[in-house]
């Protein structure tokens, strides 16, 4: 379900129509609720531990030193 989401929201970012993904989750959402319900109809009420919340995503790039401009000179010039 969460790679659904992370792809209704790039389409959504590139302003795509994600009317299909969207109602793919919602029929998901609606499965789990359902399985929920049945976990607790079953006398189960022990949390469900997650111990990854989110999906890692890479650091940022480092910002850019400006480098000093260099102009070259021909050798004749440079040995003068």
């Amino acid at each position: 379900m969460k790679e659904a989401e992370a792809i209704m929201h790039e389409q959504i970012n590139r302003d795509e129509d994600c009317t299909f993904v969207a109602h793919e989750i919602l029929k998901m959402r609606t499965v789990m609720s359902g399985l929920v319900k049945e976990r607790s109809m079953l006398g189960d009420n022990e949390p469900i531990l997650v111990h990854h919340l989110f999906i890692p995503h890479r650091p940022p790039t480092p910002s850019r030193v400006p480098v000093a401009k260099r102009r070259l000179v021909p050798r004749e010039a440079a040995l003068a």
